[in-house]
């Protein structure tokens, strides 16, 4: 989908669809006169007839208004009008009160719109109107997020596969052309952050026969070797092994395929001594049988999803690294997948993690935690300011939070506020939960150190967290996200798919990483 500028505009580009937005009348208040001393005051509120268009060109304007049933359009929220003019076709799109006309409201409606004109191959919108009460630049951004989130499918597996008829948008406004650069790059910036969402998407989705963790992490190097300043370095069993990994390696036991730890290093060109350093770990388990606390068959469908943690840092790395942004970033991917055979681990095993702590496997579906151990670990060697984990963690965070909120734990409040702001600049939800003492001590084992579940399924996300907290070292700065709600099938969301990979909390990432440039 190619988006063109066409500033200093008089009139509306010549296209198979114009596309208008109209905002609604705000009510006008007025108070009721007191008609005598012993009248009780009352207020009474009327609503002007007619919507708000004064940036249309008059053309349009006229045209509308000659169309009979017009004067029933109020321009509320989503709400719809078509008529034609010239020959051409012309989409009426409400926006609702634009002084309540929030960033997320405009995303939405300008994701649905996206699909209601994916028939047409050009489409002509009059940006003036679509727009939030705040700058032109954010409202541009969050207008080719819409478009290009909206777009996604993944139908690679599909022998009738429908493509989308849309091939370029043009966005007209009466901007000055002296603005151009500066609008285009938004453009060029904010397609860098929606194709990494959507190559992490691809991930997610792609069958476990096919993203084997080898072919995983050959996609990734294969990926990076594009991206100026990044570094890449695989580890597999044997590289483990002399890392003393055997937390990771023993989810990985039951495999017939390696272990692969995926290294990442981005240097930004005007890095020094002040240059923050950030790193991100992600779980990256391409399949999920939960190993010898076998899953029952309805949960194993869609195990594929156990990745998303590892694809969704990616993308945000990915991401970070195109946009040149000024900050270090090292990402780590620990993949695998959890399989059963003779060689798996059993219930009941005592495993040493890389940080020297003994671990008591008491259920191996309780996997995705041991490979976050090593891997934070590891991370913890590269001396970064902060560590930031995600992961498909938990069944006990959609208790929780239920399927549309992500999980923030963390040993460090400023960063936690911080990774909350983050959010909701990117309009996501996160909501911190707490790791008390107790459940600290609960995690603790009796023939062991550690233990890889709690005495009780009560808390279970944070508990999870409070193991993890026991490999971070030298008092980093430490946030886990669970993302086992958010990581699919967000039907909520119209800029993500009903079902399959959601690509959410990468903005939220984005946000906090753009905050430390």
């Amino acid at each position: 989908m190619k988006f063109t500028l066409n500033l200093n505009a008089k009139s509306h580009t010549v296209a198979d669809l114009v596309v208008v937005g109209a905002y609604a009348k705000p009510a006008a208040k007025e108070e009721a006169k007191k008609t005598t001393k012993k009248a009780t005051a009352k207020k009474a509120a009327t609503t002007e007839a007619g919507i708000v268009n004064n940036h249309w060109e008059k053309e349009i304007k006229t045209a509308f208004e000659a169309v009979k049933n017009s004067k029933n359009f109020k321009a509320t929220k989503g709400e719809k009008f078509t008529f034609t003019h010239n020959g051409h076709e012309i989409l009426v799109l409400g926006l609702g009160e634009k002084a309540k006309l929030e960033s997320e409201d405009l995303r939405k409606e300008l994701a649905k719109l996206s699909k209601d004109v994916s028939k047409y191959s050009k489409v002509a919108l009059q940006f003036d109107g679509l727009q939030t009460k705040g700058n032109t630049e954010d409202s541009l951004q969050i207008l080719v997020e819409a478009f290009t989130l909206a777009a996604y499918k993944f139908d690679k597996y599909l022998s009738d596969a429908k493509k989308s008829e849309l091939k370029e948008v043009v966005i007209d406004s009466t901007e000055k052309s002296a603005k151009a650069k500066k609008l285009q790059a938004v453009i060029d910036d904010t397609l860098k952050v929606t194709d990494a969402i959507n190559y992490a998407r691809d991930l997610v989705n792609e069958p476990p026969n096919v993203l084997r963790s080898t072919e995983y992490a050959k996609r990734i190097k294969a990926d990076v070797a594009k991206i100026k300043g990044v570094k890449c370095k695989v580890l597999g069993k044997t590289e483990m092994k002399k890392e003393k990994m055997d937390l990771f390696l023993s989810v990985n036991n039951g495999s017939g395929f390696d272990a692969q730890l995926v290294h990442l290093t981005y240097t930004p060109a005007k890095a020094n001594s002040k240059t923050k350093h950030i790193a991100l770990v992600g779980k990256g388990l391409v399949f999920d049988t939960g190993g010898y606390s076998l899953k029952p068959g309805g949960s194993m469908m869609n195990m594929k999803f156990d990745m998303a943690g590892s694809a969704t840092v990616y993308a945000a790395f990915r991401a970070a690294a195109n946009l040149g942004l000024n900050v270090k970033i090292t990402c780590i991917l620990g993949i695998t997948d959890n399989a059963v055979n003779e060689l798996a681990t059993m219930p009941d095993s005592i495993v040493k993690a890389r940080n020297g702590k003994t671990v008591e496997i008491l259920n191996t579906d309780a996997e995705g935690r041991l490979v976050l151990a090593d891997c934070l670990d590891y991370a913890c060697d590269q001396k970064p300011d902060a560590i930031i984990d995600a992961a498909t963690l938990t069944g006990a965070c959609l208790v929780a939070l239920g399927g549309e909120v992500c999980g923030l734990m963390s040993n460090n409040d400023k960063l936690a506020q911080s990774l909350l702001k983050s959010a909701k600049s990117a309009d996501e939800y996160m909501w911190q939960l707490p790791i008390i003492p107790e459940w600290t001590k609960d995690m603790k084992g009796t023939i062991s150190d550690l233990k890889n579940i709690g005495s009780s399924g009560w808390g279970g996300t944070a508990k999870a967290a409070a193991f993890l907290q026991e490999f971070i070292k030298d008092d980093i700065a430490w946030a886990h996200l669970d993302i086992a709600g958010v990581g699919d099938s967000q039907s909520h969301l119209p800029y993500c798919p009903a079902k399959g990979a959601s690509g959410t909390i990468v903005r939220s990432l984005l946000e906090y990483l753009k905050s430390n440039a």
